[in-house]
């Protein structure tokens, strides 16, 4: 029952997705009849950017960010332990660290190239990247603030989709002005905004299991069985669905 409830809402979610860019696209058009009044299809245009950050925060929130693992006797043979699970603790930690610092500082960056004409953020340099980096990775370590990082990011996700609306609706161009111009090498800002948020979803992922329970302080992490890694499965999946959005909405 659970299996088949869980189908259902997968399939009407990835059915509205597909769906909602050519309603989105008639409303634009309704809009640009007239873009010098504020009309009813200008508001719901504008509204309408706010569905997809919406729809993904929640399903976030329900699905990638609260983990539960198995927590079966540990045997010597399927475990992690000793200098390979420092190797994945400090390589997921910094890696997560680190994206979590440049998304927030993507966001600021975006506020004040928009709200606050010319005066330009300060680039970080590498003492205050590594500060930032470190203080990250301390919250991280704990349950109630790695959680509420984890609602931090989506805010921060939710504000950059939005402000990317914006900028597309005015068109305003996006240069080298802009910390994420062509960040991974992209033109495309909604698809930089979602690459980044599934490198911090699948890395949120990995820490959750790693930092699971007493698993850090046994400096013990057994290897995790085929069930346990289907959220990532999960993630790649809706996110997909997220990216064919944007692209049927260009």
């Amino acid at each position: 029952m659970i299996i088949k409830n869980n189908t259902t809402k997968l399939f009407f979610t990835v059915s509205f997705l597909l769906i909602l860019p050519f309603i989105q696209k008639q409303w634009f058009n309704l809009y640009s009849f007239n873009t010098n009044d504020i009309s009813f299809y200008s508001i719901l245009y504008y509204l309408s950017g706010a569905i997809c950050p919406s729809l993904v925060c929640l399903n976030s929130l329900k699905n990638c960010t609260y983990y539960t693992f198995n927590r079966n006797k540990i045997y010597s043979k399927n475990v992690i332990k000793g200098k390979r699970l420092l190797f994945l603790v400090a390589i997921n930690l910094t890696f997560l660290s680190f994206f979590i610092t440049d998304y927030i500082y993507i966001n600021f960056d975006l506020i004040f190239n928009l709200f606050f004409e010319g005066i330009n953020l300060p680039k970080l340099g590498i003492i205050q990247l590594n500060f930032l980096i470190l203080l990250i990775s301390i919250l991280l370590i704990f349950k109630k603030s790695r959680f509420l990082l984890k609602k931090i990011i989506l805010v921060n996700f939710s504000l950059i989709a939005l402000y990317i609306w914006h900028l597309q609706i005015n068109k305003i161009i996006v240069d080298e002005k802009f910390y994420f111009y062509r960040y991974f090498g992209l033109n495309d800002l909604n698809l930089i905004n979602i690459f980044i948020l599934v490198a911090i979803e699948i890395s949120f992922f990995t820490w959750s299991f790693l930092s699971f329970k007493t698993n850090l302080s046994d400096w013990m992490v057994r290897i995790p069985q085929k069930m346990e890694v289907t959220p990532i499965l999960n993630i790649f999946i809706f996110y997909f669905f997220i990216i064919v959005y944007y692209l049927i909405l260009i």
